[in-house]
């Protein structure tokens, strides 16, 4: 089971660099852990800390003023390798989505799986993002899966998203909870063969 989704409405933490890779996320050498949880303290670490383990003024994780459960990030992210730890590193540090304007087809994948909404917007709507978030933190972003949309003071775009995996989302379902639920129509089938 993952967490259902239906309407996040969240400040937002604005991630303003272009093709973010798997390894900027979630370096490899925290990659020895087949477990989901303890992963979000080394999102973006090498961005984040200094190489004694200090944070790193000016970058927006360590930056109080934005908070909240959805990560805006430049075009391209998650490219690179196909670390699973990626997503779950996102999940763990307490996001909910990412919006961007491309995501890596893997990454968008992972993120699925594990109850992560990439919302993949246009460029224009990610511009006017950018510039709303950094200018004033407090503004509050509403998406609904339900709707495929995104909002923000008057601004609203809506999003595709693969159908199967937004009935997975909106019911908290994975893969194997999916099948699970639809056991007796297999059974059915199968007996019908």
């Amino acid at each position: 089971m993952i967490d259902k989704f239906d309407i996040l409405t969240s400040t937002a933490v604005p991630l303003n660099i272009e093709n973010i890779d798997t390894d900027q996320i979630i370096p490899a050498r925290f990659l020895k852990t087949t477990h989901k949880e303890g992963l979000g303290s080394n999102l973006f670490y090498d961005w984040r800390y200094d190489w004694e383990g200090h944070p790193q003024s000016g970058f927006v994780l360590n930056d109080g003023k934005y908070k909240g459960s959805i990560l805006i990030a430049g075009k391209n992210f998650g490219c690179g390798s196909s670390r699973e730890h990626a997503a779950w590193a996102i999940r763990d540090a307490g996001f909910k989505a990412v919006v961007s304007s491309h995501f890596a087809d893997i990454f968008r994948n992972n993120a699925l799986n594990n109850g992560l909404l990439p919302v993949q917007i246009s460029e224009p709507f990610l511009a006017g993002l950018f510039k709303q978030t950094e200018a004033f933190p407090e503004t509050l972003l509403t998406i609904n899966l339900e709707k495929q949309t995104i909002c923000y003071e008057n601004e609203t775009e809506t999003f595709d998203l693969n159908p199967y995996k937004k009935e997975c989302l909106l019911k908290g379902f994975d893969d194997i909870d999916y099948v699970l639920s639809i056991r007796e129509k297999i059974q059915a089938f199968e007996e019908q063969r």
